[in-house]
């Protein structure tokens, strides 16, 4: 009789004059998020409700002195307080008793686990920083009912919560912002409370486990280009991506699902796609060098294109020796002068180089020498063709590692001014 006598009265009272529900909360411990494709952030914190019953209240001298009591929560109105962003129940048994006091002010505090939603935004991971909102609110009565008024302010709020906050070291309390606000119109408006807690992710683990080792990998394969073998250079730059590949699916476990794309996994495309880049170059300069043996010259747009503007624009050092290219030409154009006047001679007189033993054995040494030279000749414009195609690949090899370099030291300058900011 008692129960329903206070339950119909309060229930009258809160239509008449809205009734004024304080919260207090702070940070105990967490947040951590078990889900992180899910983006659920888990809370756990200590909530302290208050609110004014004027129909129940008595005076301590009357009744031996007694200021306070706790009742179960069977036996009054409460406010039907819940959180917008749970998207589970508390699994954690409740304490189902209120304090009463003699002025018929309500009050509890109890310990809450908060499984909630929380937009994350991963841009700059792991340097990010989260902002997580928990909103408490009433989905039956409106304003013109029920009224949620934050007991303390933001400052209090922080300062108490980092007195009591314990942290697993995946996560740093930065601020908690409480607002005050009426969702809705006139009198169809829900008043809210709000708290946004600002997190800080610790970013040693991801350095540590991933980002160092993927610089490691990067300047090693940058360091690749050095090697003279082709092929050697080849399977060590095999080996390196397969072992950035390997990161790169760690990331992908470790990375939730996000509306943004983490700089961190650009960096990580980008590096991917160099690694690529210098590994087509190198089967391009092996290529190269296996057609100077079918192909003797260089095609003369190649040569102009690589050997000249190429050359000239990457600093490249240019070692034809134009003096002796000419002088060998000199001795060659000699040479046949020489063989074209004997050849002459002997036909304009033939009885007499005939006749003449000396000649004779002139002309053969002669024969043979030229014979000599012009295999000479023929020898050094091969080895000139193959020093070409070599030239050829040296400038490619030189503008692949020109662009890899400064496109990892420009997505790493990248990545400092935004991780910075």
């Amino acid at each position: 009789m008692l129960d329903n006598f206070f339950r119909a009265e309060i229930l009258v009272t809160y239509r008449l004059n809205p009734t004024l529900v304080h919260f207090q909360l702070f940070l105990r411990f967490g947040p951590s998020f078990p889900d992180m494709n899910q983006q659920t952030v888990v809370l756990y914190v200590w909530l302290s409700l208050s609110w004014q019953n004027d129909f129940i209240s008595w005076n301590p001298d009357d009744f031996c002195g007694i200021k306070s009591l706790f009742i179960p929560s069977d036996y009054f109105w409460k406010p039907d307080v819940y959180v917008y962003e749970m998207t589970e129940s508390d699994k954690i048994p409740v304490i189902s008793y209120y304090k009463l006091n003699n002025d018929g002010k309500i009050e509890k505090s109890y310990p809450l686990r908060l499984v909630s939603t929380c937009h994350l935004d991963l841009f700059k991971f792991p340097f990010d920083t989260q902002v997580c909102r928990v909103t408490f609110g009433s989905y039956i009565y409106t304003v013109m009912d029920l009224i949620m008024v934050p007991k303390t302010n933001s400052s209090q709020v922080v300062k108490n919560s980092k007195e009591a906050f314990i942290s697993k070291g995946d996560w740093k309390l930065i601020n908690i912002t409480v607002h005050n606000l009426t969702y809705g119109f006139l009198d169809k408006g829900f008043s809210q409370v709000i708290y946004e807690i600002t997190i800080q992710r610790e970013p040693i683990l991801y350095i540590i486990n991933l980002i160092v080792p993927a610089c490691f990998m990067v300047f090693l394969d940058i360091a690749s280009m050095l090697i003279q073998s082709y092929e050697e250079r080849l399977n060590f730059k095999i080996n390196v991506i397969l072992g950035f590949s390997v990161l790169l699916l760690i990331l992908n476990n470790i990375m939730p699902q996000s509306d943004t794309t983490p700089l961190l996994g650009i960096f990580c495309c980008v590096c991917m796609a160099m690694m690529v880049l210098s590994i087509i170059g190198n089967i391009c300069s092996s290529y190269m060098l296996e057609l100077s043996a079918t192909l003797p010259h260089v095609p003369p747009w190649l040569k102009t294109l690589v050997l000249h503007y190429l050359a000239y624009i990457l600093c490249f050092r240019r070692t034809f020796n134009k003096q002796e290219l000419v002088a060998d030409g000199a001795m060659h154009k000699g040479s046949e002068v020489e063989m074209k006047t004997f050849t002459k001679n002997k036909r304009k007189n033939p009885q007499k180089v005939k006749d003449s033993p000396e000649v004779k054995l002139l002309k053969m040494v002669l024969v043979e020498i030229l014979k000599i030279h012009q295999e000479l000749i023929l020898a050094k414009n091969e080895e000139e063709a193959k020093s070409e195609w070599f030239k050829v690949v040296l400038v490619i090899d030189r503008l692949i590692i020109i662009l890899y370099f400064l496109t990892v030291v420009g997505i790493v300058i990248i990545l400092i001014n935004v991780w910075s900011m």
